[in-house]
């Protein structure tokens, strides 16, 4: 299966300057968030594939208007080719939003997704925010959530995918990471393609 993952950004390789060679075999769209509905729904347009997806910290507007067509991964397992993914959106709280959570918050999510995910398997664990150590920020915006890295430990994903730290926050920004879990961890800051 091969997906572009996206966030953050409209990335104008896809938007201004789309061609569909740059996205040729490309199976489903994932959305990581912070991206607005126009962008994502001219994405399913013209790459003509689904598209699942989770908010961002700056998505609030996604609760109410959503994209059209997209499939909301928020805390759900959705199996598409035989692949589950998992998705939980949003951000460390630093000021109140509707897709910002405590650590505490977040974790009630994966305990609440537990029994789902025991009886079904993660393949594919989306979120916004990264896992806390690896690829996020010492500032409490950009700081990972604890209780992801006990989501790989538990189910094993084969991959993570997150947005939320822009490539251009620093040198040291890394696009790709590996957990001790054996998770193969994403940045989707813009556009990536991935097969698995």
């Amino acid at each position: 299966m091969r997906i572009l993952a996206v966030a953050d950004i409209e990335d104008r390789r896809l938007y201004d300057f789309f061609t569909k060679d740059r996205v040729k075999g490309v199976d489903l769209i994932v959305s990581c968030g912070d991206l607005k509905a126009d962008y994502l729904d001219f994405l399913m347009t013209m790459v003509n594939v689904p598209m699942m997806y989770v908010r961002g910290n700056h998505d609030d507007i996604l609760n109410e208007e959503p994209p059209l067509g997209g499939i909301c991964l928020e805390d759900n397992i959705v199996n598409f080719n035989g692949v589950n993914f998992l998705g939980l959106g949003g951000s460390m709280k630093y000021h109140n939003g509707l897709n910002m959570f405590t650590e505490h918050e977040m974790r009630w999510r994966t305990i609440n997704m537990a029994p789902m995910a025991m009886i079904k398997g993660v393949d594919v664990f989306v979120t916004h925010a990264p896992a806390r150590g690896f690829g996020d920020l010492d500032d409490l915006p950009h700081r990972g959530f604890d209780c992801f890295n006990k989501v790989m430990y538990r189910y094993h994903p084969q991959l993570m995918l997150h947005g939320h730290v822009h490539a251009n926050y620093g040198m040291n920004i890394a696009m790709e990471r590996s957990h001790p879990s054996g998770t193969r961890i994403i940045n989707a800051y813009g556009y990536q393609i991935i097969d698995i």
